[in-house]
C-alpha cells in the first residue's frame, strides 16, 4: 500500500519529532517519491484520498525543496488557524529504503522527516523545519 497510515498516524509521528536535532541535509537519495494528500478536513482513520507517483528527476527535485528549508531549532509557537492539506512524502531510494516526510501547508507549516526504514540507511533524520513556499507551491493543490 503506498499510503498506509492513516491521519491520526501521521499527526502522532509528527507530533512526536524534536526540534532542534537531527542533520541539517539528508544524504538520502531518491530516485521516486509517492506523494500522499491527506484533506484539510481528514481526521481519525481517514486514509490519503489522492496518491501521486514522481519520477526520479521529480523525485529529486522535490528532495531538493525539502532540503533548501533551513533546520529550525525549536518548534513554532504561534501559528496561524488556516486549514490545508497534509502531505506525506514517501521518497524511495534504489536499495528499496523509504524516507518519510510530513508537509503541512497550514498552522505552523511543519516539515518533519518521521521515519527512514530499510537496511544499511543512514540513522539521522534531517532536522525538522518549515516548509517553503515553493515546497508548497510545487505540491500543488490536487
Amino acid at each position: 500500500m503506498d499510503c498506509p497510515d492513516t491521519i491520526a498516524a501521521v499527526k502522532t509521528a509528527t507530533d512526536k519529532v524534536a526540534w532542534g536535532t537531527g542533520t541539517a541535509k539528508s544524504l538520502f537519495q531518491p530516485v521516486s517519491v509517492t506523494i500522499c494528500q491527506y484533506d484539510e478536513a481528514a481526521a481519525g482513520q481517514t486514509y490519503a484520498n489522492v496518491t501521486t507517483k514522481r519520477t526520479a528527476a521529480q523525485a529529486t527535485q522535490l528532495f531538493g525543496l525539502v532540503n533548501a528549508a533551513p533546520p529550525v531549532a525549536k518548534k513554532p509557537g504561534f501559528c496561524t488557524k488556516e486549514l490545508g492539506p497534509t502531505w506525506v512524502l514517501r521518497f524511495t531510494d534504489n536499495d528499496r529504503g523509504v524516507l518519510s516526510v510530513t508537509v503541512e501547508s497550514f498552522g505552523c507549516r511543519r516539515l518533519v522527516a518521521t521515519s527512514l526504514e530499510g537496511q544499511g540507511k543512514p540513522g539521522a533524520l534531517p532536522a525538522p523545519r518549515q516548509a517553503t513556499p515553493e515546497l508548497i507551491k510545487s505540491l500543488g493543490l490536487r
